[in-house]
């Protein structure tokens, strides 16, 4: 058996990606690991770190990203795409460059990709999610926020990121990660492990930047130039006593990247939620109302939530 590490990148350092701390805590069980590193700005570091962490199983595959695939995500999808198919692996396990796999979670990743190495109607395997929220001790346990997503499919030439690239789907024939048609769920196991997901872990500055860089590739450079312009220059998360306290540990590939963290002075702990900013998600009432069903009469499971899968149960 052979598993493949892949994922994208552009940016990295400069949008206080842990792409370095990502690529670093899978590459233990896979054979190789693949990145496709988009030009980045001039003072942006991000290949050399990679090319730093100086093992044989990292091969980087440079891009460019072109404007004309800036709406929608579809140059995420693209980018995905790019390093999927360079991977020759059995198993290809896709993480981005804001989500680090604990060690603990490694022989067990390991374990299920044997065990279902020959069931072939499993295309891929399905993980659940910590969404990690202003720092590393709160995090989301919400509706709106995906609790499981596919992170290890087969090495299938028919299995394309789909749409911004969050997940993946089976093409019948392919246009593009978009296209309306022609496309089908993955039938998945799930995988006893964890993805810990850091993309809203920012000193707030950052995190604008961040945001301001995601929505270039969703509305358009123009119309985020024209939006952030004009928008505060630090995010607001919130007060992060509505969020769950994490109690656990994390990956020990995050250890160094943690103790650098000196932004708490800029979040707010309690207190009542800025009247005059845009809402989070997990502040409106509507999603509120529904954690608050999900949590006290559902067992947790989210309620009518999207799930771009189909889970195979019998494995």
């Amino acid at each position: 058996m052979k598993i493949s590490g892949f994922s994208f990148v552009r940016n990295g350092v400069k949008l206080y990606y842990p792409v370095v701390e990502s690529i670093r805590s899978i590459l233990p069980i896979v054979d190789e690991f693949v990145v496709a590193v988009g030009k980045g700005d001039e003072d942006d570091p991000t290949r050399d770190l990679i090319a730093a962490i100086d093992d044989p199983k990292v091969k980087i595959i440079d891009t460019v990203w072109e404007d004309q695939y800036f709406k929608k995500g579809i140059i995420n999808a693209i980018q995905t795409d790019i390093a999927k198919e360079a991977c020759s692996g059995d198993w290809l396990f896709y993480v981005q460059a804001d989500e680090v796999v604990h060690e603990k979670y490694l022989p067990v990743i390991q374990a299920r990709c044997e065990e279902l190495l020959n069931v072939q109607k499993v295309e891929g395997l399905l993980f659940k999610y910590k969404h990690f929220w202003g720092d590393y001790e709160h995090y989301h346990e919400s509706h709106g926020w995906y609790p499981y997503e596919i992170r290890i499919i087969r090495n299938r030439p028919e299995i394309h990121s789909f749409e911004s690239a969050q997940s993946f789907r089976r093409f019948d024939y392919y246009e593009n990660p978009r296209q309306s048609e022609g496309h089908h769920k993955l039938k998945v196991a799930k995988v006893d492990a964890e993805i810990y997901h850091y993309g809203w872990v920012r000193p707030p500055h950052l995190m604008q930047t961040k945001r301001r860089a995601f929505h270039s590739i969703h509305w358009g450079p123009s119309k985020a130039k024209n939006h952030y312009d004009q928008a505060p220059t630090e995010f607001d998360f919130g007060p992060l006593d509505r969020l769950e306290k994490f109690t656990g540990t994390h990956p020990k590939v995050m250890q160094e990247m943690i103790s650098k963290m000196d932004w708490k002075d800029k979040l707010q702990y309690s207190g009542k939620v800025n009247p005059y900013r845009e809402k989070s998600k997990h502040e409106r009432f509507k999603y509120r109302f529904l954690t608050f069903l999900e949590k006290n009469f559902n067992r947790g499971k989210q309620i009518g939530g999207f799930k771009n899968y189909i889970l195979l149960k019998d494995v």
